[in-house]
């Protein structure tokens, strides 16, 4: 299986010793404002870049905000990339993605691209295998790692050969254009004939190869678990492990509202097996769900980026965004362990989850109030950088229309 080589293409670029290598973080969402904060808190020059209202470009910390087009819009984007390149003077920067899109454009584009930046981002023939979840679970059960029991019927005919017990979930292996459509990740599914009204359904927004029927996994969002971390040649240069304890919806989440790290060194080994299989280097999240019918973690998904969680792992004593700079650059840079017990909220989203899971009596208050002990990281809130958490304040109607969170 192929394998990236980071080293390679990022030793080509050269500057002045008085002159910091600076960073283009490509989305302005409050993922990109926890990797603008890292890297300013190191006196990195940032570029933040998005095509749209965002909360990023209200920090006080970017060098400039620019509008840019849709990375939708492949090649005027590619243009738009190479040009702010030699317009700006900022060859050999580092590119920063923060959605899937952008993900699978940087790592179709690389080859072009490592022309005027560093692009830590893996080539597709490695990215494909995250960005695809069929072939996650393919490689995944190939290689002896657990997934939840998962189907791949491509038409009503095939689908109708299956022996499920339900409650089931459809859900795309390919994020877009299914959750853009639907606002939604999964759909459950609780029996024979609501399964093919959906099915058709589905089949009027994806092709049917990319359709998955795949068994519900019972326990909620206490048992969701993450694996963030910066992997290189085989091992972790930083990492954290985290329970995802509440999240927006809470059935199937657009986005985690609530996490805590934990002590879950058998997870540790799995996301390092599967990152290796498929050759990887650089952020990413490995998601996972304990399965307490048999106690087994279940692996989910991969994000092959930052995450939205990810400041999380800076609560923790481990500075992610910044590790993988320092890698880049040939700096060194490796982070041993994390802190437990430490926690990420967004209270934009988290809230408004913890009231509705009050209202439905699946929260006691006591129970919400005890898990905002101890040492916190808050996605968006910040006393020294404080405009972007009035921005999302002011900006939620428009999130909400925009993103459903």
């Amino acid at each position: 299986m192929a394998r990236s080589v980071p080293g390679k293409e990022l030793t080509a670029f050269t500057h002045r010793a008085d002159e910091k290598v600076g960073a283009v973080i490509i989305g302005g969402h409050f993922q990109g404002l926890g990797i603008l904060r890292s890297l300013a808190r190191q006196n990195i020059p940032v570029y933040l870049l998005d095509h749209e209202l965002c909360i990023g470009r209200f920090s006080r910390y970017p060098k400039k905000f620019i509008r840019c087009p849709s990375v939708k819009q492949e090649v005027p984007f590619l243009n738009f990339l190479t040009d702010l390149a030699r317009k700006e003077n900022i060859e050999g920067w580092i590119i920063y993605p923060n959605d899937d899109e952008t993900v699978c454009f940087l790592s179709k584009y690389k080859e072009q691209l490592q022309e005027y930046y560093r692009v830590p981002t893996p080539p597709w023939d490695v990215v494909k295998f995250a960005y695809q979840k069929k072939l996650t679970y393919q490689l995944a059960e190939k290689s002896g790692i657990a997934i939840p029991k998962t189907f791949y019927p491509r038409n009503l005919e095939e689908l109708g050969r299956l022996d499920l017990e339900f409650p089931v979930i459809i859900k795309p292996s390919i994020k877009e254009p299914f959750y853009s459509k639907t606002r939604k990740k999964a759909v459950r599914i609780d029996n024979s004939e609501e399964l093919v009204r959906e099915f058709e359904k589905v089949l009027s927004i994806i092709d049917g190869s990319e359709i998955m029927i795949q068994e519900l996994i019972p326990g909620g969002p206490s048992y969701l678990f993450s694996v963030g971390s910066l992997y290189k040649d085989g091992e972790f240069l930083g990492r954290v492990v985290a329970r995802r304890t509440r999240q927006h919806p809470m059935d199937f989440g657009h986005a985690t509202t609530y996490a805590e790290t934990v002590d879950v060194p058998e997870l540790e080994e799995i996301a390092a097996k599967i990152l290796g299989l498929i050759g990887y280097y650089g952020l990413s999240e490995v998601e996972f769900m304990l399965d307490p019918r048999d106690g087994t973690y279940k692996l989910l998904e991969i994000n092959a980026r930052p995450w939205g969680w990810h400041t999380l792992a800076i609560g923790a004593g481990v500075d992610l965004p910044y590790l993988l700079y320092q890698d880049v650059l040939g700096e060194g840079g490796k982070r041993n362990g994390f802190d437990k017990n430490a926690k990420w909220i967004r209270l934009t989203t988290d809230i408004p989850t913890v009231i509705a899971e009050i209202l439905k009596g699946r929260l006691k208050v006591s129970d919400y109030l005890n898990s905002l002990k101890g040492k916190k990281q808050f996605a968006v809130l910040s006393i020294r950088d404080p405009l972007p958490f009035i921005a999302e304040l002011l900006m939620l109607p428009y999130l909400w229309r925009k993103r459903g969170f």
